[in-house]
């Protein structure tokens, strides 16, 4: 780049991923005075939003978020036209976030497709159906048994077969390894099973078409539910239940935008930072729809302290209070006499350099005026 070496001297003043900003946005016509000028003011809107050493940050970002928290709703957002999908939002989403929970209600992907597929809507729904976790109960009209032959038959709704690109071959296939046993044939829209070998008892064939209800014919496991929305100019597919890994592998999906709501899928799958990132993505989601307005830094600040370790962990006495040095700090939070007899059992030592256990011993603070030691010069 242009102005690259001349960006390079301020590197002890700015963070590199500030300058790598600046120097993708300045354009290559700018003069030489003009790149300083706008790193000069860059670096004192720097200098200005830094926080100034001592301030109770913690403090801070609980208020900013909490407050707003108090007006959010207790609803559950419902996707009008298709049953059963539903999204968790308001109070409830934002403490499956900070708790950091590893079921959550509503677990959902947003799946975007590339170019030329995402523009056309016929092609998206195609797609949605694809990946739809299709169980053979949904294809099945009718479930008969006959007494005297003691047959179990499936009658299959052709149309519905037709629409997800399922034939009575494939279904035949994915029964024959599951119904190790019986004898599958099919024909004329129906299924027959009937018993190898000596004749069995009727309820066994009642305790097979339970079994086989929920065997999965096509799609992608842990996806009940799809529906393709418009975004802006393009098609996207919205899914009750989620599954990055296997949706990622496909070669219609843009794997740059596709995300799920399942803090620990997108750990495993893409990361810690990444993990990182959606804990921020979801708090912002929430509280758009919601109306409110947060600065971004104190949700950094909770997304920070949750991912910190690798891992993500929520802000609870399982999670990062479990961590914390101070025995004194873990038990003003939850069980106290639990925290305070093991300590005891242990001979903990707390050196109160934290906030919590110098208000319980009733001394100053570490912060602000609190934080430097004051040293007085003798006569």
């Amino acid at each position: 780049m242009k102005h690259a070496d001349l960006i390079k001297e301020y590197e002890k003043d700015l963070p590199l991923a500030v300058l790598d900003e600046i120097s993708a946005l300045i354009p290559t016509s700018a003069t030489k005075p003009q790149v300083k000028k706008i790193v000069e003011e860059t670096i004192l809107l720097y200098k200005q939003a830094r926080v100034h050493a001592g301030e109770c940050v913690g403090l801070v970002s609980a208020e900013s978020i909490g407050e707003p928290g108090t007006q959010m709703t207790l609803n559950t957002f419902h996707f009008a036209g298709v049953a059963e999908m539903n999204v968790t939002t308001g109070l409830p989403r934002i403490i499956e976030i900070f708790d950091a929970r590893k079921t959550i209600k509503t677990p959902m992907m947003e799946v975007f497709l590339k170019a030329p597929n995402n523009k056309d809507i016929e092609k998206v729904r195609q797609f949605a159906l694809q990946i739809k976790a299709t169980i053979l109960d949904e294809l099945v009209a009718e479930y008969a048994i006959n007494i005297f032959d003691q047959t179990l038959i499936l009658r299959l709704h052709k149309e519905l077969m037709a629409d997800y690109g399922l034939t009575e071959k494939d279904l035949l296939k994915s029964l024959k390894t599951r119904t190790k046993g019986y004898n599958v044939s099919s024909g004329d829209g129906e299924i027959s099973f009937t018993h190898k070998g000596k004749a069995e008892e009727i309820k066994e064939l009642y305790i097979l078409k339970e079994k086989i209800r929920a065997v999965k014919m096509k799609g992608i496991k842990k996806i009940t539910q799809v529906l393709p929305v418009k975004r802006g100019d393009e098609y996207i597919v919205l899914t009750s239940g989620t599954n990055l890994s296997d949706v990622l592998e496909l070669p219609e999906v843009d794997p740059t935008r596709t995300f799920s709501n399942d803090l620990y899928e997108v750990r495993a799958v893409l990361g810690i930072e990444a993990a990182r990132q959606a804990v921020m993505n979801e708090v912002f989601k929430v509280i758009e729809s919601q109306g409110l307005n947060i600065d971004v830094r104190h949700i950094m600040l909770v997304a920070d302290i949750m991912c910190v370790s690798g891992e993500v962990k929520g802000i609870t006495r399982y999670g990062i209070v479990s961590e914390k040095a101070s025995v004194l700090a873990r038990a003003s939070f939850e069980t106290p006499i639990k925290h305070l007899v093991n300590a005891s059992l242990e001979g903990e030592v707390d050196k109160l350099t934290s906030v919590v256990e110098n208000v319980m011993m009733n001394q100053a603070v570490p912060l602000g005026t609190g934080l430097p030691g004051l040293v007085t010069k003798m006569k």
